[in-house]
């Protein structure tokens, strides 16, 4: 039986026992359910708090020889019945009262009265050491109704663009926490009381035991109305119990298949023809190199939109599907369960498709599986757990051993990170001496071609200027003596001075002299010596592109350090 079908049984069990509650009190029974939700409301009888205060609605307005009629329950007082039998009769009029049930009282008390919509404040982040914000915030949920401060949080979170919702059990509260633009910012604090509310909310939403003495993972959807328009916020659910009780990080993903575009993700011109290389040629391996929260999902889900067209059959196994798409067929891998992605990778094979990804290579037998389907004429992509691609490349020959007839298969790898864009209220500045010697270091080896138009400061000794006209609208060469650095500026619509995130691509194609760490051809591998080669045939670390995107004013040397 449905909850519907549930509901109905009630209401009727309810209309009976309201019947033989009439009979004995000698009124007339009226079951409403029939016209309650659409029959015209009789105004200008009886005022809404008496409504309230006497269980009482007026149902027919009299006069001209015809009765006035009045609904009441069971709670309705009796002695105000008699009394206004009385005063109709005083006045010459007639009055009749029927009995009705209190579920269709409440019914109709919920159009005489409906319930205002509450609005709160939204929540703000609070900046460094700010504890009124937190306070304030902390009010605001304290305030939000038992039934809403699930749906609430998480709206909130959306609206900020919020990647995680933290909830985490201290001593004598619970603190909340969000994470916005890769940076965990304290949001609020709340009772224990609360704080059960949400996790029965979440346990019954997310299908996790608020009991539990394990890890869990659950996972939820939730659509959200912004701007008139609704979208799917896709939940992934961590809990672990610790000292005070069980923790939840809430990780959102804004499902909107538009938005996996290899367009989308500011890429540069060289970063981009190395990825439609390998898309418009499908074969081989391609690795995802990265920490949780670096992007490599969405860098992943684009290259498979972008591969996606009726011509081929695509195929993913992840442990758990972040992002549904059509035209994909998404396989879930429960590795908690005894799921392997080398087990599901051998089994998708015998339907012949032309592109996978698998979630994550975790083994030898995942990798080696992941590598006999490349070279076998599929498109193999997959993420994988390294700091940088170098790291990763000597990790994978750990892994599979040197082996000339893998040396093919391996295409491409991109080590990817996020790191937060300077506002537009940016503050131009001249490097210190340090920083330039950093600078220099670091781009000791680039091409200064990549650098020609950033701009730099006016020479030491000349009149000094604002750094914002410092330079001539002409394209200059880059000068290390003279280097222009960007600081955030914190103003009320970028309280912390960063709006949202770039990308920092790493890619390793693999070419000749990289194949020869996997083919045995070279004695000593390590990832010094495969980084070195890499650099020394065009490309740019992590690093490097950290620190020319600070150059640009995108980004600030303190971002670029703190993530990588």
């Amino acid at each position: 039986m449905d909850e519907r079908e549930i509901q109905n049984k009630r209401r009727e069990n309810e209309e009976k026992s309201t019947a033989e509650r009439a009979r004995i009190l000698g009124l007339p029974y009226l079951d409403t359910r029939a016209f309650e939700e659409n029959v015209p409301l009789t105004m200008g009888l009886l005022e809404v708090q008496e409504m309230h205060k006497n269980f009482i609605l007026p149902l027919h307005k009299g006069g001209a020889d015809e009765h006035y009629q009045f609904m009441v329950t069971s709670q309705t007082p009796r002695t105000l019945i008699q009394k206004m039998r009385q005063e109709y009769a005083d006045e010459g009029e007639k009055v009749d009262f029927f009995l009705i049930s209190n579920s269709a009282y409440r019914v109709f008390m919920l159009r005489y009265d409906p319930p205002k919509e509450i609005h709160y404040d939204d929540i703000k982040i609070a900046g460094e050491g700010d504890s009124k914000t937190i306070a304030s915030v902390s009010r605001t949920l304290a305030q939000v109704s038992t039934e809403k401060i699930f749906d609430f949080l998480i709206d909130q979170a959306d609206k900020l663009a919020a990647s995680d919702i933290h909830i985490e059990n201290l001593r004598g509260e619970i603190r909340i926490r969000m994470r916005v633009d890769g940076m965990l910012h304290p949001v609020a604090n709340i009772d224990k009381d609360r704080y059960r509310i949400f996790m029965g909310e979440l346990s019954s939403r997310a299908n996790v035991s608020t009991a539990s003495n394990k890890p869990q993972s659950g996972h939820m959807q939730k659509e959200v109305v912004r701007g008139g328009a609704t979208h799917t916020l896709n939940i992934r659910v961590e809990t672990i119990p610790t000292m005070y009780g069980q923790d939840a990080v809430l990780r959102l993903f804004n499902f909107d298949e538009s938005l996996l575009n290899l367009d989308l993700l500011g890429l540069s011109y060289e970063e981009r023809v190395a990825i439609d290389e390998v898309v418009s040629h499908p074969r081989g391996l391609v690795l995802m190199v990265g920490p949780t929260g670096s992007g490599k999902s969405t860098t992943l889900y684009s290259m498979l939109n972008a591969l996606n067209t009726s011509e081929r059959k695509i195929i993913t196994l992840e442990d758990p599907i972040e992002y549904g798409i059509t035209g994909i067929s998404q396989i879930p891998i429960n590795t908690n369960a005894g799921g392997s992605f080398a087990e599901g990778l051998r089994s998708v094979l015998r339907l012949d498709p032309d592109v996978v990804m698998v979630g994550e290579i975790r083994d030898a037998d995942t990798a080696k599986t992941a590598i006999q389907a490349s070279i076998t004429g599929h498109l193999v992509l997959s993420s994988f757990h390294a700091n940088s691609t170098a790291a990763a490349f000597a990790r994978m020959i750990d892994l599979i051993g040197v082996n000339p007839i893998f040396a093919s298969s391996i295409r491409l790898i991109v080590a990817q990170r996020l790191v937060r864009k300077l506002s537009d209220s940016r503050k131009a500045r001249r490097a210190t001496e340090a920083e330039a010697k950093y600078i220099r270091e670091v781009l000791k080896d680039v091409d200064l071609k990549l650098l020609k138009g950033i701009r730099v400061a006016k020479p030491r000794g000349e009149a000094e200027t604002k750094l914002d006209r410092a330079v001539e609208k002409e394209m200059l060469d880059f000068d290390f003596n003279n280097i222009v650095l960007y600081d955030p500026v914190q103003t009320k619509a970028d309280p912390f001075g960063y709006s949202g995130r770039m990308v920092l691509m790493e890619q390793m194609v693999v070419d000749e002299d990289i194949a020869k760490y996997i083919r045995g051809d070279v004695a000593d591998i390590n990832t010094a010596a495969i980084e070195e080669t890499a650099r020394k045939n065009g490309m740019l670390t992590l690093e490097q592109k950290g620190v020319i995107a600070a150059l640009k004013g995108e980004t600030t040397l303190e971002e670029v350090a703190r993530v990588i």
